[in-house]
This record gives C-alpha cells, sequence and structure tokens, in this order.
C-alpha cells in the first residue's frame, strides 16, 4: 500500500491492508459426505482406494463395474464408515440421480467423456482418477489426524510431489493430535460459552493449541480443560479491559528467520505496527483479520514520529489490543526499544520483549566470519553512524573504534562513511583493515561490498546502491582470495591482504 500522508520529513501511522491472494489453480474444500451416496464406477486398485476414502467420510458407496479386485468384497463386509455396495454391471446415466459425488476409474476416452457428461447433466461433482483434463475436483494428498485433516494438492500435475510433501508433513505432525483435535470439538460449546469476547475465545484456543504442541504424546483431559479455562478468566480479570504490547524482532528481512515465538506472537496480535524496513513476508505471518498500521521509518525519509508511535501503541492497549510492535532487526539493538519500553512502563502497560537476528548476526553469517575470534578479537562493538541530526555522532570513542583487537558493527552509516573512515584511521587504524558494507541482508536484494576501511567509502558510492547498510570492519574479518571466490558476494571485492 503506497503511503499517502508524507509530506516533507513527516509521515504519519497510516493502516495498511493484507497482501492480496495469490491465484489458486483449484479451491481447497472439505466437503461433508456422512449419510450421502456417492458413486463410483470401476473395481481396480485405484477405485478401490477411492471407495475406502469415501467410505471413511461416512458415505455410501454404490460401486459399479463387471468385475471387482478382490479386497472390494472385504471392504463392502468391513467399511471404515458408510457402507460399500457393489453392482456388478456397468453404470447408467440413471444411477448418478441423488448421488452427491461421482468418481470413475477410466482409460477409454470416450468412456470418460460419456461419463463426465452425464454427471454434468445430473448436477454431479465429477472426477476421473488421474485424468484431470475430465475432473471438476480433485483429491489430495491426505495426512489423517481426523478430525484434523490435511490435504496437498498439486492441481493435478505432480502427484508424486504431494506425496513427497505429505510424507514430510506426517514426520512433522504427531499422532497424538488426533486426540488433541477429538477434544477441541467435545469443548468447543463449553469453552467459547465461557469467552467474554472474541479475542477471549481466541485467546482460549491459543493456550489450547499450545499445550496441544508442548504434550502432544499425552491425551487430553478434563481437567486441562478446566485449567485452560481458569488461565483465560485469570488474565482476563488481570487485563481488565488493557491489552499487551510485544516489542518483537523481525530479523534482518529473510521471514525464515523470524523466531517461532515471533511467529506466535503474530497470529496472536490484534494490531501489528511495522516499520518499512520490516520485509512483507514476515508481516504476513499475522493473521488476516489483524490491523496493520505502518509507522513507516526509513533512513533519510519521511518517518514517522517516535512520541507518536509510542502514543499509538499505549493507545491501543490501553483499548485492550493485543500490540506487536514489529521492528527489523532485535528492537534493542538501535531499534528505540529503549524508548519504547520506557513510555510503556509509565503508562502501565503489561509488554514482553522477543528479540530477533540482529543486522550484525546475519552479516557475520553471510560472511561466515566469527566476529569474536579469539585470535583477532578481544571485543565486539555495536555503534550506530546516524545521530538524531542525522550527522556522525560526536560522542564516538575514536580511540575504541581504531583497536585493531576490536570488531565494529556501524549501523546506519551509508551517508556518513567518508566521514568515519577518514576520523577512525586518524585516530590509528591501519587502512587496510578490512571492511565490508552489506545492503539488505538475507533478502533478495543483497549486496556485499568487500574493501578496506580506507577504500570502502568510494567503492560503496560507486555501486549507488540504497536500502538498510550495515558496515563492519576489524582483522576478524579478514579474509583470503580462496574465502571470496567461496562468498559469492553480490560485487565483485577488492583483495584484502
Amino acid at each position: 500500500m503506497t503511503d499517502t500522508t508524507a509530506t516533507g520529513n513527516r509521515r504519519s501511522p497510516t493502516d495498511a491492508r493484507p497482501a492480496r491472494m495469490d491465484a489458486l489453480a483449484t479451491l481447497p474444500v472439505f466437503l461433508k459426505l456422512a449419510g450421502k451416496r456417492a458413486l463410483l464406477v470401476g473395481g481396480s486398485e485405484p477405485a478401490l482406494w477411492k471407495a475406502e476414502l469415501l467410505a471413511a467420510a461416512g458415505a455410501d458407496v454404490d460401486a459399479y463395474s463387471e468385475t471387482f479386485v478382490e479386497e472390494f468384497a472385504g471392504l463392502a463386509a468391513n467399511p471404515p464408515s458408510g457402507s460399500v455396495t457393489l453392482h456388478t454391471r456397468v453404470w447408467r446415466p440413471e444411477d448418478l440421480v441423488g448421488s452427491a459425488i461421482a468418481i470413475a476409474a477410466m482409460t477409454d476416452d470416450a468412456e470418460a467423456e460419456a461419463f463426465v457428461a452425464a454427471a454434468r447433466a445430473a448436477g454431479v461433482p465429477v472426477n476421473v482418477i488421474d485424468r484431470p483434463e475430465y475432473c471438476a475436483f480433485q483429491f489430495g494428498a491426505i495426512v489423517n489426524r481426523s478430525p484434523l485433516i490435511v490435504s496437498i494438492s498439486t492441481d493435478g500435475a505432480a502427484p508424486v510431489f504431494a506425496q513427497s510433501i505429505r510424507s514430510r508433513i506426517e514426520a512433522l505432525l504427531p499422532a497424538g493430535f488426533k486426540r488433541w483435535a477429538e477434544a477441541a470439538k467435545a469443548w468447543r460449546q463449553k469453552a467459547n460459552a465461557r469467552g467474554a469476547t472474541m479475542a477471549d475465545r481466541r485467546r482460549f484456543w491459543e493456550r489450547f493449541s499450545e499445550l496441544a504442541v508442548a504434550q502432544a504424546q499425552r491425551p487430553p483431559v478434563e481437567a486441562d480443560l478446566d485449567a485452560l479455562l481458569d488461565a483465560a478468566a485469570a488474565e482476563r480479570a488481570m487485563r481488565r479491559g488493557r491489552g499487551f504490547v510485544t516489542l518483537l524482532g523481525a530479523g534482518p528481512g529473510d521471514p525464515e528467520l523470524l523466531t517461532l515465538k515471533g511467529v506466535r506472537a503474530l497470529r496472536s496480535a490484534d494490531v501489528v505496527l511495522y516499520d518499512d524496513l520490516v520485509s512483507e513476508p514476515v508481516v504476513e505471518f499475522a493473521r488476516r483479520e489483524a490491523r496493520r498500521i505502518r509507522v513507516g521509518k526509513t533512513g533519510y525519509g519521511p518517518a514517522c514520529k517516535q512520541t507518536e508511535v509510542n502514543a499509538l501503541m499505549v493507545r491501543l492497549a490501553g483499548e485492550g489490543a493485543r500490540v506487536v510492535r514489529l521492528k527489523s532487526g532485535d528492537p534493542m539493538i538501535f531499534g528505540r526499544g529503549g524508548e519504547e519500553v520506557s513510555e510503556l512502563e509509565a503508562s502501565g502497560i503489561d509488554f514482553e520483549v522477543i528479540p530477533g537476528v540482529s543486522a550484525a548476526q546475519a552479516g557475520a553469517a553471510r560472511l561466515k566470519r566469527s566476529l569474536t575470534h579469539r585470535d583477532h578479537a578481544r571485543r565486539l562493538q555495536y555503534v550506530t553512524g546516524h545521530s538524531r541530526e542525522g550527522r556522525l555522532p560526536e560522542s564516538l570513542d575514536w580511540a575504541a573504534l581504531a583497536d585493531p583487537n576490536a570488531t565494529t558493527a556501524v549501523y546506519m552509516a551509508q551517508r556518513t562513511l567518508t566521514e568515519l573512515s577518514a576520523r577512525v584511521t586518524a585516530a590509528g587504524l591501519s587502512p587496510d583493515t578490512p571492511a565490508f558494507a552489506m545492503i539488505d541482508l538475507t533478502r533478495d536484494s543483497e549486496h556485499v561490498i568487500a574493501a578496506t576501511i580506507a577504500t570502502l567509502p568510494e567503492k560503496l558510492a560507486a555501486a549507488a546502491i540504497s536500502g538498510p547498510c550495515l558496515v563492519m570492519f576489524g582483522e576478524a574479518l579478514r579474509t583470503t582470495d580462496a574465502d571470496q571466490q567461496k562468498q559469492s558476494v553480490a560485487i565483485v571485492p577488492e583483495t584484502v591482504p
């Protein structure tokens, strides 16, 4: 969403819509078939599997074929649910009347076309097994923890691929989830009746889900329901209409670097306040129903006043909302988290801080270099290259920055790098000290420029790249030519001896 409220260097918080859903090849639905008639044509092994699947869903299956594989008789005698009736003859168009669903195992094109035409004429959804061109719907690869069911579809393009994904999901979903899903179904009415508001009910089910994931190996008991209800009531009484704020580190950009705790916070948020530097895929972890407000902050660009962001955060929490204040990197490393903590404490708002992967951590991982290698660094220091006035801070300790036994990470240094380089070398740092400028770390647009502390400003200016920039320098970052080739940096680096 384009922010139309920026004027000059001033900007106001702006509501943003969730990203539009990408196009779907098919609509995923779960069809209730209990007590309904299902027509099946074919007596082969593929038809047998579909008959078992339909019966497991509670359908009354009428199967038509001149011959059936042997296992059909056993299925008809002992279906998993519903019923299976075998009709030893060819199908007829009138057999489709009253059917909720029609499935056929056919290889002959003319027969398949006739079956599909008859089904459509009768208004019955139709599927021809392994013939997607004839299908009004398709079956997915199933993970069965009923009533928890997961289905995976590739729109008929690659069934083996769907099966491979299914096997991986099978490994991730404990078999015990079946018991917890059954308990959720049994407890739903009682749990919802105790929830005073929609937010209270959602919070109960979040707690239920957390317990199910943590203790999936054991069966749920009535005491779990009572404990969850009591905890929800205690939280409601404690809040007394006041909300909660989470200061959450979004990491440098790659959504896979967001912590699991951070994902849970976003999924339970009523409102998400986020900066421009937070990548959209991270914001998309929030519930679609959550309100999203951009409180944009970009280096040297239009920005919301911090006091305005603080006031909005406190007001929303005061109205009872669960607010996530989402910040790039880590909220407590040059993220103004301290100012927001002070405001929350002064306003009596309950809050928590969830750390994120900092830009310096991401930079070290990108370079495959330890920032605290014991042969080269006794100290790691984080400094800002950007003061409140937009200039290089006067209070920097130049002797510490010139220490050859330190590794230094400079945040927001792109516009002040020339002055920083001159002053740190004047303070005694060797001009050939290895230095890197890293822009848009962990994102598709990532660029890494390798140089020395003396030559980096010129190389960064020549690259003319915009985006969040981290500068790091120190002997611990020294690399060989072979290392540089392995790292495949986006811009060919100057050799650092």
